[in-house]
């Protein structure tokens, strides 16, 4: 039996649409306690990770979900779709999330914020 390649999508968008997009950019990202976020947080600060990777640093295994809460906390995180090779040699698109510059301003305040309020205590 020969060895059928498996069908490749076309194309993956797994950001939000135009509208949408806009209006949670200008959304104010005020924090998180949860351990999972702050690792994805700290990690994603550093550079952009592929999927894989951020469920390895969450500790979860719904990456994807847990980009989702961080959306939903104000953050735009998208996920680039990036061709690549799978272990098995065929071509296979994998997602990559980055945090914006924009993103990146927000969770800097954030932790200036943080650190004021932990040492007017």
């Amino acid at each position: 039996m020969a060895h059928a390649q498996l069908p490749l999508i076309a194309e993956l968008d797994l950001g939000d649409s135009e509208g949408s997009a806009a209006s949670k950019a200008a959304a104010k990202f005020t924090g998180t306690t949860n351990p999972r976020h702050l690792r994805v947080i700290h990690a994603l600060m550093i550079r952009p990770r592929r999927r894989e990777e951020i469920d390895s640093i969450s500790g979860a295994s719904n990456g994807p979900d847990l980009m989702a809460d961080l959306r939903a906390l104000g953050l735009s995180a998208p996920c680039r779709v990036v061709p690549g090779i799978d272990r098995d040699g065929f071509p296979i698109r994998f997602g990559v999330y980055a945090f914006t510059s924009e993103d990146c301003r927000k969770i800097t305040a954030w932790q200036r914020k943080l650190k004021r309020s932990a040492g007017s205590n």
